[in-house]
C-alpha cells in the first residue's frame, strides 16, 4: 500500500488514503500479507486453448459463481481521493473480500494502485475455488495522474493523432496502476448545451465523434493487442441516445425517429467497435419508451445481430435497478431478468444479478444458456486481456512510480491544451500579448485558481501539479512584475471590495485579461443548466472593468458552449480555453503570448441565446428557411429575439494569421455513380506568422426522399501554411460520401444535385453545385 500512497497529491489526500489503510488493516493479516514473489511467466495460451479453458470453467461453476462473474462492485480497498458517486460510500472491504473469496465478485472499479491490486488479485487466483482472475476498471476519462484537456476541449483540435496519443498515455498510467479497463470514451453526440455531459464527448457533429471515438479506442487499447501490459480495454458509452435527453436534463427521456437514431447517435458507437472495443456501457435513459439498459432491440438485435459485437455490455451505475423507477420492471428480480435478457452482461454496483440470477434460472425466468453466454463474454474478454496467463499483468509498484506523471506526459498535456484553445474573436489584433513592455491586468475568479483547471471527471490527478493562469502568465513574461492580478468575484458570488480592486487593477494596466466562465462543478454528470450563461456576479465584474476603456481579452473556462452577452460578448478578444488539465496555465500562456498560433475549432455551436437549445449547425432548413438577407424574416423559421443561426458556429476558430479562402473548384460538375471527382480550394495566409488551418468539407443534398440537413460535415483536413504562402487543399468525392439514412433505416444515396462548401466553418462560404448521376 505504501507504493500506492507515494502518488497521492497532497497532505489531505494522504490522510484520506491512510484512513483507508486503517480499514484494510482491520481485515487482518490474511488479506494484507504481501503476495509471493512473482512466478516465471506462464506460457501464453492460444485463442483455442483459452476457449477450451473457458468452457471448462463454465462447466465447473455453480450458478452462484456464474452470477458472481457478472457482479461488478466499487473497489473499497485501493486509493481514491473522494467518493466518486454519492451513493458509493466506498463499500465494505470485509464483505467484498468475502465475496471475492467465494467467487461471487468478478470485477471491481475505481480503485488504483499496483501493489494493492496485486493483493486483491492474489485472493482471486490463489484463494478461490476456480482461480478466475479479477477485472479492474476505472473512470479514466481524460487522463489519470496527468490530466489532459476534457474531451470536448480536445475535440477542438480536430486531431485524431492527438486524441490517440493522450488516450495512450492515460492507458499507460492506468495500466501501471493495476487497471485493465477504462470506462471511456464517451461517444454520445451532444446537441443540447444545457446537458452537463457535453463536456465528456466530441460535440455536436457525427463525423468528428466517429473519428475521435475510433482514435481514442485505439489509444486506450494500443497497437500490440489487449494482452499487452500497457493496454486498457476501452468502453464506449453510453449506449444509446443518452445525450438526446429532453430539455437537456440529465437522465431524462429520449424520443426520436429511426433515421435520427441511426444517422446521428449510432455511428460513433459503430466506429468505436470497429476500432476494436470489446466492452460497451449501457445508458440510463429510456429510448422511445424502452429503457436502454433493458432494450433488447438495441443491446442484442443491433449491437450483436447487426454489428456482430463480440464483447460484453456493462450497465452504468445501477442502471438496471433503475428499470423499476422507469416503470419498466416490477422489482429488483424483474429488473435483473429484463436487463439480462436484453443483453446487459455485467451489473454495476446494484448487486441485482448476484441476488436474483440463481432464483431466476431455477424458476425458468432466465435460461441457463443466457447466463452462460454472459459469463463466456466476460471470461473471453479477461482472456483477451491476458489475465488467465498473467493475472498480475502491469502490477509493478516500481514502474508505477516511474510512469505516472512522467515529464513527457506533462509535455503532451501542455501540447494538447494549446491545440485545444479556440480564438473566437480578435478585434484590433489585441492578441497576442507582448511578453514585455505591456502592463497586464489578469482579473476574475479563475485568474489564480487551480481548483478548476482539471475540469470534471478527474479522480486521481496530481493536485500538486496544477498550473494556474497566473503561474503560466508569469512564467511566459519577461517581466512578471508587469502582471497585476485581482480576483474580482467568486464564480457565482460577489466579494467585498472585489469589483473596486479589479477596476483599480484595470486602470493601472495597458490591457485587461478577464478569466471568466464555469467552475468544474457546472459541467459533467448531473450538471444540467437551464441557462447556459455566465453567472451574474461575473457579468457585473466584466461590465465594471469594461467601463475603464482598456482593450479587453476574455478567457472563457467552460465545459459547453455558452451564451455570451454584454461586456463579455463585446470584448475585443474572446478565447475559449475550456478545462485544459494539469498544464492549463502554461497552455493558455503559449497561445495568449503568441508562442503557439491558435488552431482550435469549435466542436459545438455557440448560440445567440440559451433558448435556441437544442441547436446544431446541421439543422434542417424547413419549408420557410430563415434568410438574413430578407427585409423581414417574420414568417420564417426563427425566434422573435434572434435568428436561427449561431453566434459562433461549429468549426469556427481564428488564427494569428490572415487566412483567405478562394472559391472551391470542382474537377467536374458531374459525379458518376461509381466514379470520383476532386474538390479543391486555394488558401492564402496573408499574415506574418505561420498557421494551422482546418479546412472543412460540407455537403447538402438538395432533393432527397427524406429531408436532409442544410449542411453536413463530410471531411476535414488540417494544413500548415507559412506566412505569406498559399496552399491548395484537395478532397476526393465519391458516392459513399453522399449517403444518408433512408426511410427503412439503411444507408442510401439518390441521384441529383448537391451543394458543396470548402470553408473554415459552418454557416460561411459560397457553395458550389454538382450532380450525382447513375
Amino acid at each position: 500500500m505504501t507504493a500506492a500512497l507515494s502518488d497521492t497529491p497532497n497532505a489531505m489526500s494522504r490522510r484520506r488514503a491512510l484512513s483507508s489503510l486503517a480499514v484494510l488493516s482491520a481485515l487482518g493479516a490474511s488479506w494484507f500479507t504481501a503476495p509471493k514473489a512473482k512466478a516465471a511467466p506462464v506460457q501464453t495460451r492460444s485463442s483455442a486453448e483459452h476457449a477450451a479453458l473457458i468452457e471448462t470453467l463454465i462447466g465447473q461453476m455453480t450458478i452462484d459463481e456464474k452470477a458472481g462473474q457478472l457482479n461488478l462492485l466499487a473497489d473499497p480497498f485501493r486509493f481514491r481521493p473522494y467518493n466518486v458517486n454519492p451513493l458509493d460510500a466506498f463499500g465494505d472491504p470485509a464483505r467484498t473480500t468475502d465475496l471475492i473469496r467465494r467467487g461471487l465478485c468478478g470485477a471491481l472499479f475505481n480503485g488504483v494502485g499496483a501493489e494493492a491490486g496485486r493483493r486483491i488479485q492474489r485472493i482471486a487466483v490463489e484463494e478461490t475455488r476456480l482461480k478466475i482472475p479479477m477485472l479492474f476498471a476505472a473512470d479514466i476519462i481524460h487522463g489519470m495522474t496527468t490530466v489532459f484537456p476534457v474531451p470536448l476541449a480536445e475535440a477542438s483540435a480536430f486531431d485524431e493523432d492527438l486524441a490517440y496519443r493522450t488516450a495512450r498515455v492515460a492507458a499507460l498510467e492506468g495500466a501501471v496502476s493495476g487497471i485493465h479497463q477504462a470506462y471511456a470514451p464517451m461517444v454520445d453526440v451532444a446537441r443540447d448545451q444545457r446537458w452537463g455531459r457535453v463536456v465528456e464527448g466530441a460535440g455536436e457533429d457525427v463525423l468528428l465523434n466517429q473519428r475521435l471515438a475510433a482514435a481514442r479506442v485505439r489509444g486506450f487499447q494500443g497497437e500490440r493487442g489487449l494482452a499487452d501490459r500497457d493496454a486498457l480495454l476501452a468502453t464506449p458509452k453510453h449506449f444509446v441516445a443518452y445525450s438526446a435527453a429532453q430539455g437537456g436534463m440529465e437522465y431524462n427521456t429520449t424520443d426520436m425517429s429511426e433515421a435520427t437514431l441511426r444517422g446521428v447517435f449510432l455511428p460513433p458507437f459503430w466506429s468505436a467497435i470497429d476500432a476494436g472495443a470489446l466492452s460497451v456501457m449501457s445508458a440510463f435513459n429510456d429510448l422511445n419508451g424502452v429503457p436502454t439498459s433493458g432494450n433488447r432491440r438495441m443491446l442484442t438485435d443491433v449491437l450483436r445481430g447487426e454489428w456482430d459485437f463480440k464483447g460484453f455490455v456493462v450497465s452504468d451505475y445501477t442502471s438496471e435497478r433503475e428499470l423499476i423507477a422507469h416503470g419498466f420492471a416490477e422489482d429488483g428480480r424483474d429488473a435483473a431478468r429484463i436487463a439480462l435478457l436484453a443483453g446487459v452482461d455485467m451489473s454495476m454496483v446494484s448487486g441485482l444479478y448476484l441476488e436474483h440470477i440463481p432464483g431466476l434460472v431455477a424458476s425458468g425466468g432466465v435460461p441457463m444458456a443466457r447466463v452462460d453466454e454472459a459469463v463466456r463474454r466476460v471470461l473471453t474478454t479477461k482472456a483477451a486481456l491476458g489475465l488467465f496467463d498473467d493475472p498480475y499483468r502491469g502490477m509493478d509498484p516500481e514502474r508505477e512510480r516511474l510512469v505516472r506523471g512522467a515529464a513527457d506526459h506533462y509535455a503532451l498535456a501542455r501540447e494538447a491544451g494549446a491545440k485545444s484553445i479556440v480564438l473566437l474573436k480578435n478585434e484590433g489584433r489585441v492578441l497576442p500579448l507582448r511578453r514585455e513592455g505591456q502592463k497586464i491586468a489578469l482579473i476574475g475568479p479563475f485568474a489564480s485558481d487551480v481548483d478548476n483547471v482539471f475540469g470534471p471527471w478527474t479522480i486521481w490527478g496530481d493536485e500538486g501539479h496544477r498550473v494556474s493562469l497566473e503561474a503560466g502568465f508569469r512564467a511566459a513574461m519577461r517581466r512578471p512584475e508587469d502582471l497585476i492580478v485581482a480576483q474580482g468575484c467568486e464564480v457565482e458570488a460577489a466579494i467585498s471590495g472585489g469589483i473596486s480592486a479589479a477596476v483599480v487593477a484595470a486602470a493601472q494596466s495597458d490591457v485587461v485579461v478577464l478569466a471568466l466562465g464555469e467552475s468544474a462543478r457546472f459541467s459533467g454528470e448531473a450538471q444540467s443548466r437551464v441557462e447556459i450563461t455566465l453567472p451574474p456576479a461575473q457579468q457585473a465584474l466584466a461590465q465594471a472593468v469594461a467601463e475603464i476603456g482598456k482593450p479587453m481579452v476574455v478567457l472563457l473556462r467552460n465545459g459547453r458552449a455558452l451564451e455570451l452577452s454584454g461586456a463579455v460578448k463585446d470584448a475585443a478578444a474572446i478565447v475559449v480555453t475550456w478545462f485544459l488539465g494539469s498544464e492549463m496555465g502554461n497552455s493558455v500562456a503559449e497561445v495568449v503570448f503568441g508562442a503557439h498560433s491558435p488552431s482550435g475549432r469549435l466542436p459545438v455551436s455557440f448560440p445567440h441565446r440559451s433558448g435556441q437549445q437544442p441547436f446544431s449547425y446541421d439543422h434542417k432548413t424547413t419549408g420557410r428557411p430563415a434568410n438574413p438577407a430578407l427585409a423581414s424574416e417574420e414568417y420564417t423559421a426563427r425566434y422573435r429575439e434572434t435568428t436561427n443561426t449561431a453566434l459562433y458556429p461549429f468549426g469556427h476558430g481564428l488564427t494569428y494569421g490572415e487566412v483567405r479562402y478562394s472559391a472551391a473548384v470542382l474537377s467536374s460538375d458531374t459525379l458518376a455513380w461509381d466514379g470520383e471527382i476532386e474538390a479543391s480550394v486555394a488558401i492564402q495566409n496573408a499574415g506574418t506568422v505561420p498557421v494551422v488551418e482546418t479546412v472543412q468539407l460540407y455537403i447538402h443534398d438538395r432533393v432527397a426522399s427524406l429531408t436532409q440537413p442544410g449542411q453536413r460535415l463530410r471531411d476535414y483536413r488540417k494544413v500548415e501554411i507559412a506566412a505569406g504562402a498559399t496552399t491548395t487543399v484537395t478532397f476526393r468525392l465519391r458516392r459513399p460520401l453522399l449517403e444518408f439514412i433512408g426511410a427503412e433505416g439503411r444507408m442510401t444515396v439518390e441521384p441529383g444535385a448537391f451543394d458543396l462548401w470548402l470553408a473554415p466553418s459552418a454557416q460561411v462560404g459560397t457553395p458550389t453545385r454538382f450532380n450525382l448521376v447513375r
